[in-house]
């Protein structure tokens, strides 16, 4: 593993924790944490299709060019 990737992946696991234990508190049942996790992932899974879509537009129209 390379050091220098160390310290994303630690701080990445803290925030899942982070996150994990406040959604936790809301004590919501099983249904409901499901369809809000899948929500969140659709809407990051959105954004990060937008931001890849925006790059591969700049990269092959900077071809062109």
């Amino acid at each position: 593993m390379n050091p220098d990737l160390l310290l994303p992946i630690v701080s990445s696991a803290a925030w899942l924790i982070l996150a994990a234990s406040a959604l936790a508190s809301f004590r919501l049942g099983w249904g409901q944490m499901i369809k809000m996790a899948l929500l969140w992932i659709a809407i990051f899974g959105g954004i990060f299709l937008a931001v890849e879509w925006f790059f591969i537009a700049q990269g092959s129209a900077a071809t062109l060019v």
